[in-house]
């Protein structure tokens, strides 16, 4: 079983067989490199699909920089340094597979949307919030103290300017009792999602994807909503109910290309049972090594 907390990642991992490459992006609270989570994903990975090259996305020199920047860092300049990263790795021209764990997840799909070249060709979702969170219940390695500073900065502050600037997860924080607020001020998943104007090379470039796999964790006490692992979210207006992507205005109005997507079997929906990022690596090889990355 694995348990990878969320932020974002760049060690580089070789490998000489003719398999796709894969790109990884790690969640809140996680680095690049520990051997108890990417470390030893990467290890599994290159056991199921022998000699794959990883890169596992590092965000700063040094790994300590690298989880500060998954709580401090904007992530449109985290995405810039993702794409310089990637652009420059000789070893994915020709294209790549990518894996994002929690935080990472959105993050890579807004690679995808900004940064198409080189390609990506699959994108995992493992644990993604893509329709944000209305909650923070986790904050992984950070001390009590701090991540009860950033809840009540989340809970009663996440649409001031500073806040958007400075906390990472205030750009994904997506309240459903004010949406007006939400779409006007996050700076981060109101644009990646076309919330307000609508940017076709967004669309054009997720759409680029062979597939798009969304995994929920069905027993996730993490996220909130878990729904949102599906692209699904609260109803507006209130925080209890929850309504799927299928029913949301994104999908209706196809703002972000998904209802096609879906049309196409591009999308993919996979659920698991336990608690956020824990899955049976045997589960995993079979749902998503073997049909999305050996090819």
């Amino acid at each position: 079983m694995f348990a990878a907390i969320p932020i974002l990642l760049f060690v580089v991992f070789g490998g000489t067989n003719c398999a796709t490459p894969i790109v990884m992006w790690h969640g809140m609270g996680d680095s690049c490199c520990f051997d108890f989570s990417l470390g030893a994903i990467k290890k599994s990975l290159n056991e199921s699909i022998p000699g794959v090259y990883v890169n596992s996305l590092r965000i700063g020199d040094t790994i300590i920089k690298d989880m500060e920047n998954g709580y401090f860092l904007h992530p449109d300049k985290q995405i810039e340094m993702a794409c310089n990263i990637i652009k420059s790795d000789s070893n994915l021209v020709d294209g790549y597979n990518a894996i994002g764990f929690s935080q990472g997840a959105q993050f890579l799909r807004a690679l995808v949307q900004k940064c198409p070249l080189p390609p990506m060709k699959n994108l995992i979702s493992v644990g993604g919030q893509h329709q944000g969170v209305y909650g923070l219940p986790n904050c992984g390695s950070l001390s009590n103290k701090a991540c009860d500073y950033i809840r009540r900065l989340l809970n009663h502050a996440a649409y001031i300017g500073w806040v958007q600037e400075t906390l990472v997860q205030a750009t994904y924080w997506h309240d459903p009792l004010n949406e007006t607020e939400y779409k006007q001020y996050s700076t981060f998943l109101a644009d990646i999602n076309n919330e307000i104007n609508i940017n076709t090379d967004y669309i054009k470039n997720l759409q680029s994807l062979e597939h798009f796999v969304l995994i929920k964790f069905e027993n996730d006490t993490i996220v909130q909503p878990v729904d949102t692992e599906w692209f699904g979210f609260y109803k507006p207006g209130q925080s209890v109910q929850t309504q799927t992507l299928q029913e949301s205005d994104l999908y209706k109005d196809d703002k972000l290309g998904l209802k096609q997507m879906n049309d196409n079997d591009q999308l993919k929906f996979l659920a698991t049972p336990g608690n956020h990022l824990r899955f049976q690596w045997d589960w995993f090889e079979a749902n998503i090594i073997k049909p999305y990355l050996t090819n």
